[in-house]
């Protein structure tokens, strides 16, 4: 190129080519920097050589304490296809090799300074100006160069090559500069100072400089800390990370309140730096296939990072900086922020239990626990993960979830199962598979709820019981249905074994009921009671159908009862001893609780229908002989009747007493005693009304009306004093017993009453006069 050529004057003038003359080392200059796109530099040109008496006074002595100011470092932010944002970008340009090129054209008269401003480890202190060979000579130039203060291009060059101490000096130094020449400024203009104002506003273009300078020394500042943590070793660079925190704590205190910028806080900026290292780290791992793959890595990723902290990364920090609690919050954040996310996302079932028990429990186990890490964490309380109110709303999501797709699987289940009702082999797969496979859907739930916290399992129980009480409720409808087919007097054939395969499903679910109120939900009685009440009909209505047939039996024997043949003849009573037994070992299948209900249900009926004959009247005792008889044969019954049932494990003994309570009235001879025998029968059986005492004084045979009113008063005061009749149905006896009308005991002998009446009708009346003539 013909502008490079160098005239051989020039070339033999100590090799540089600058050297010839004043007036052509300013040309070269200019062109090179035209060459280079540097043209605008020329605006700071210096002063010429100086003269052999000059001593550096004057322009040139005023412009040696002067920095390139931001003029020359926005030139290089404006230069063609480098346009970046901020001086953090700009960090990746080549700049020492356009550095060069600047020094070479503007030499090294323009920087200007003391040592102490400089780094004692700052390369320049080792350079060698051109044209002394010697290595003192070098020296020597450099100490000088290192007195003077640096551009803000060479400050960028020590923030680039990290020697972050060395540039951080420059910047404060440098922001000195800008506060006083601000406050210079200032006083110019308000008149407070003597000299005239600068022509040039400084201020703003340094305000600038320093601004953009603090930008590119914590970008490098904090990449230092997100390099440390995966180094996995002991990071040098650290430590001038913590020396810049104290430079700049020193500085802080070093200014006024009220100084542009300051505090700058760095050591509160320092630890946000560190949680988004944190985040960018665990932002790097993978996701893995599946959501608890991907927690697993997150939680390996953070037991390695804080383990590498705890050894090679927080020694590097004084004691007073907190290091290990502010990389652990850092990291306790960011993964928090991760789980916050994936809780945003639309989760399956098994995906929100697998979501909830990592946050309780793998995570405290896990990484909290964890023996190198978990003591040093747990002394930070570090608190949980996700807000209460977010770990709450998971948890609604998937009791919503878990709601909805077992009321879907528990219908289909009981649609199948109606359908082979009906069918002779499906009392087996009844009996042991509705309950089984119902119950199994909802403990799948039960069981994995309360392991991540109880008042989750405590929620998911009360939600599962009121599906089952739907569930039940629509078993109720469908037994009802199926086993009180319309126009069928009697069950169908095998309608006894699938009554007994449908009891049977009722004690497995009402002790799954009882499970789940037993988390002791607030609202969990009232749909306790409703499960109870619900399979209580259910078992009612198969009792019926199973007893049904029995009961059709033994109706013509009871019917023979309480007759003057009965007094005679025990077969009546034996047939119906003989078919409850027979009728009982067809009961071998069914399960323990519905099996005493039914046999306590046959007790209650059995006495019912036993003495139901006794209050009708049927016989009448005519004399203490005849009551003798009638309550002998009671009092051999009864006992057969006890043993009966005692051998069936009847779970109703208070039904054994009925019948001796009723033959005592026979045979008691005292109208006092006969009171006391009628207060204890209304004690135990709370439901016996005057009607039915006044039936028994009528088999009596008692004709007194007034021992009669003497004995029912006392009935009568009984039922005044009692607050409410109600009884439950399994302690109902008499109110069953239905008198229709109350007997009387006439004055007279039954028997001659008839005797006359026969002979009344064997004499022959005679004729009248008006039919003797027809």
């Amino acid at each position: 190129m013909p502008l490079l050529k160098k005239a051989p004057k020039e070339e033999e003038e100590d090799g540089d080519p600058f050297a010839a003359s004043p007036e052509s080392r300013y040309r070269r200059r200019a062109t090179l920097e035209r060459l280079v796109g540097l043209a605008p530099f020329g605006r700071a040109r210096r002063p010429g050589p100086k003269s052999g008496d000059g001593d550096g006074d004057g322009d040139g002595g005023r412009a040696r304490g002067l920095r390139r100011r931001s003029e020359d470092f926005g030139l290089l932010r404006r230069l063609p296809g480098r346009r970046k944002a901020s001086v953090e970008t700009l960090s990746e340009r080549p700049v020492p090799k356009r550095s060069s090129l600047l020094r070479l054209a503007l030499g090294t008269k323009g920087r200007r300074g003391s040592l102490a401003e400089r780094s004692p480890g700052s390369p320049e202190a080792d350079g060698a100006p051109d044209g002394d060979g010697d290595g003192g000579g070098r020296r020597q130039e450099a100490r000088s160069k290192a007195k003077e203060p640096l551009s803000v291009l060479e400050i960028l060059e020590l923030i680039q090559r990290r020697e972050l101490v060395a540039a951080d000096e420059q910047i404060i130094a440098l922001e000195a500069e800008c506060v006083a020449a601000a406050a210079a400024a200032t006083a110019a203009v308000t008149g407070t100072s003597p000299s005239p104002p600068s022509p040039v506003p400084a201020a703003g273009r340094q305000a600038r400089d320093v601004a953009l300078l603090y930008e590119a020394l914590l970008a490098q500042l904090w990449a230092v800390v997100g390099e440390a943590v995966p180094a996995g070793r002991p990071y040098p660079p650290l430590r001038l990370v913590v020396r810049v925190l104290e430079q700049e704590e020193a500085a802080d205190r070093r200014h006024p309140p009220g100084t542009p910028g300051r505090p700058r806080a760095l050591r509160r900026r320092w630890q946000e730096a560190v949680g988004r290292a944190a985040g960018e780290r665990l932002a790097q791992v993978a996701p893995a296939a599946g959501l608890g793959a991907r927690l697993a890595a997150l939680a390996g990723r953070l037991v390695a990072d804080l383990g590498a902290v705890r050894c090679h990364v927080a020694p590097a920090y004084p004691a007073e900086y907190g290091a290990f609690g502010v990389y652990a919050r850092g990291y306790h954040r960011a993964l928090a922020q991760q789980l916050g996310a994936l809780a945003q996302r639309p989760l399956a079932v098994p995906d929100l239990y697998l979501l909830l028990d990592w946050h309780s429990n793998a995570y405290p186990r896990e990484v909290l626990g964890h023996p190198e890490i978990g003591a040093l964490l747990q002394a930070q309380a570090l608190g949980p993960l996700l807000p209460p109110e977010t770990q709450r709303g998971l948890e609604r999501s998937c009791i919503a979830a878990v709601k909805a797709k077992v009321e879907v699987a528990v219908a289909q289940e009981l649609q199948l199962s109606e359908d082979t009702w009906a069918e002779e082999a499906s009392s087996d797969d009844l009996q042991e598979g509705l309950a089984t496979r119902v119950t199994g859907l909802l403990r799948a739930h039960v069981d994995r709820a309360p392991q991540i916290t109880p008042e989750f399992g405590m929620e998911m129980a009360h939600s599962l019981l009121g599906v089952l009480v739907a569930f039940l409720h629509s078993f109720q409808r469908k037994v009802e249905r199926f086993l009180e087919a319309p126009g069928e007097a009697t069950p169908p054939d095998g309608a006894t074994g699938r009554a007994i395969a449908l009891v049977n499903c009722c004690p497995p679910f009402r002790a799954f009921a009882e499970r789940l109120a037993q988390f002791g939900h607030p609202e969990g009685e009232e749909p306790r009671r409703q499960a109870h009440a619900t399979l209580d009909k259910v078992t009612r209505l198969c009792n019926h159908v199973l007893t049904q047939r029995l009961f059709e039996d033994l109706k013509p024997y009871f019917n023979k009862l309480m007759k003057r043949k009965w007094l005679t003849s025990s077969d009546a009573f034996d047939t119906i001893v003989m078919l409850i037994t027979s009728f009982t070992q067809k009961l071998r299948s069914l399960r323990p609780e519905p099996y005493q209900v039914l046999v306590s249900e046959m007790h209650r009926r059995v006495l019912i229908e036993y003495v139901r004959p006794l209050l009708q009247a049927r016989l009448v005792c005519t004399s203490a002989k005849m009551r003798a008889r009638v309550a002998a044969r009671l009092g051999d019954e009864a006992r057969q009747l006890r043993e009966l049932f005692g051998r069936l494990d009847s779970a109703s003994p208070w039904l054994d007493s009925v019948v001796p309570r009723l033959r005592e009235l026979l045979v008691l001879e005292d109208t006092a005693a006969l009171q006391m025998e009628v207060g204890v029968l209304v004690r135990d059986f709370p439901d016996v009304r005057r009607k039915h005492v006044a039936a028994v004084l009528d088999v009596r045979g008692l004709r007194s009306q007034a021992a009669r009113q003497e004995i029912l008063g006392v009935v009568k005061d009984l039922e005044q004093g009692e607050g409410e009749p109600g009884l439950p149905r399994e302690r109902a006896f008499f109110s069953e017993l239905a008198v229709t009308r109350e007997a009387r005991c006439l004055p007279f002998d039954l028997q001659r009453l008839a005797r006359l009446s026969r002979l009344r009708l064997r004499r022959p009346h005679p004729e009248r006069p008006a039919e003797a003539r027809l």
